[in-house]
């Protein structure tokens, strides 16, 4: 690695995914193309993740498949539709869903994501820590919680019933205030970058900010196997309602390999998507 380019992933990955990805879909979002045209910057945030990862791993190992890329592809397919097809219901939603408008639509487009952004986090982050405290939920995000190693695609590596909870619960109050479907659009577009960073195996730094923005610096600690022990760092974009919770934890001497990840509890847990996807409806299950 030479030393131009390895400064330059540590330092400048994240800001370009953060930044640069996720301000093009704004920008395009806010000229009312087709939402079609997100999937350029998704692809080129989803080539640079792998990119990064392969030329700065914070684990060379995890970089290797363990016998789950064809299954977290599958994952990460049938999540992302969900994701992108929620975005094209919302028309429908919003006629049946009792709501008062009271979208800030005059304030600036990139405010308005912004905004969408915090209250989805909200959502997510609650649901997800309902998902840790609740028998029937964490049936179904256990599948999130089996990965052995970080990588991008693990970001979408969840029980589709699960991403649904998590989705309804960030995007049901946007719906009501009456979001209109370009902020919508790069909202679910930002959703797609932040899995990517927040499981990366690029080994990038944020500074300070990995106290407030919710990336694999932080969200490691969330994968630890052991019961109790990762029930910490719930947040999507950001770390704040974990701080507000009391569930922010980090440690800057802790370093993790594929023996920290999983669940203790669970060892044997299914690694097929098929099997993956019936497991929580089997009596092994809970």
């Amino acid at each position: 690695m030479s030393t131009f380019i390895s400064p330059l992933i540590r330092y400048g990955y994240a800001p370009l995914m953060l930044l640069g990805v996720n301000g093009a879909g704004v920008a395009l979002a806010a000229t009312g193309a087709n939402k079609l045209w997100l999937l350029a910057p998704l692809a080129v945030a989803v080539a640079v993740s792998f990119a990064a990862e392969r030329l700065l791993p914070y684990q060379a190992a995890w970089n290797n498949s363990h016998g789950d890329t064809g299954r977290d592809t599958a994952h990460t397919f049938v999540n992302e539709s969900l994701i992108l097809g929620s975005v094209a219901a919302i028309p429908v939603l919003a006629a049946v869903l009792p709501g008062d408008g009271i979208w800030p639509g005059d304030w600036p487009f990139v405010v308005q994501v912004l905004v969408a952004i915090l209250v989805a986090d909200l959502g997510i982050t609650l649901a997800h820590y309902a998902s840790h405290k609740i028998g029937v939920l964490w049936r179904f995000h256990a599948v999130h919680h089996s990965v052995k190693r970080f990588y991008g695609l693990n970001g979408l590596m969840k029980h589709p019933l699960h991403q649904t909870i998590e989705m309804t619960a960030g995007v049901t109050p946007l719906l009501l205030a009456g979001i209109p479907v370009p902020v919508a659009a790069a909202l679910s577009l930002a959703v797609a970058v932040q899995l990517l960073l927040q499981h990366s195996n690029a080994d990038y730094r944020v500074g300070p900010l990995k106290h407030v923005l919710a990336l694999n610096e932080g969200h490691r600690f969330h994968h630890l196997k052991w019961a109790g022990i990762g029930d910490v760092n719930f947040g999507l974009f950001t770390l704040i309602w974990d701080h507000l919770l009391r569930t922010y934890s980090y440690d800057p001497h802790r370093r993790f390999t594929s023996a920290d990840l999983g669940m203790a509890a669970k060892p044997d847990y299914p690694t097929g998507y098929l099997a993956q996807l019936t497991e929580p409806f089997t009596r092994h299950g809970a």
